[in-house]
C-alpha cells in the first residue's frame, strides 16, 4: 500500500495499542470485556430476533458460521515456542475475537436455558 498520511496514523496508532496491550493484565481486562461483549450481544440477538420469529433461522445459520469462521482462524496454527521455552502471545485481536465468540455461545445457551428449550 501507498505510505499516506491515514495509513500512517493507523500503523502508529495500532503499534501503540499493541505495546499497551503486551500487559498480561491488560490483555486481561480486554478479554473479560470482550467476553461480557459476546454476553450481551447474546442477549441481544435473542431478544431482537427471537421477538420476530422470521429472522430465527437466518441469524442462527449466520451465528454458527461465524463461529466457525472465528475458530478457523484462532485454532489453525499452533502456538509459537520461544528460544527459552515460553509460549508466545497470540494475536491480540484474535484473542478478542475468540472470546467474543466464547461470549456469545455461552449467552445464547444460557437463553435456552432460560426458555427451558
Amino acid at each position: 500500500m501507498q505510505n499516506t498520511r491515514l495509513n500512517t496514523l493507523l500503523d502508529v496508532n495500532f503499534g501503540r495499542l499493541s505495546r499497551w496491550a503486551y500487559n498480561p493484565w491488560r490483555r486481561t481486562s480486554l478479554s473479560i470485556i470482550s467476553l461480557l461483549l459476546g454476553f450481551f450481544l447474546a442477549s441481544a440477538l435473542s431478544t431482537t430476533f427471537g421477538a420476530r420469529s422470521e429472522w430465527d433461522i437466518l441469524v442462527a445459520g449466520v451465528t454458527a458460521f461465524l463461529a466457525e469462521v472465528i475458530s478457523r482462524l484462532f485454532y489453525r496454527k499452533k502456538p509459537r515456542v520461544r528460544a527459552n521455552g515460553e509460549v508466545a502471545p497470540r494475536s491480540l485481536l484474535l484473542v478478542l475475537l475468540n472470546d467474543t465468540k466464547i461470549g456469545v455461545i455461552y449467552g445464547l445457551a444460557l437463553e435456552a436455558c432460560k426458555l427451558g428449550s
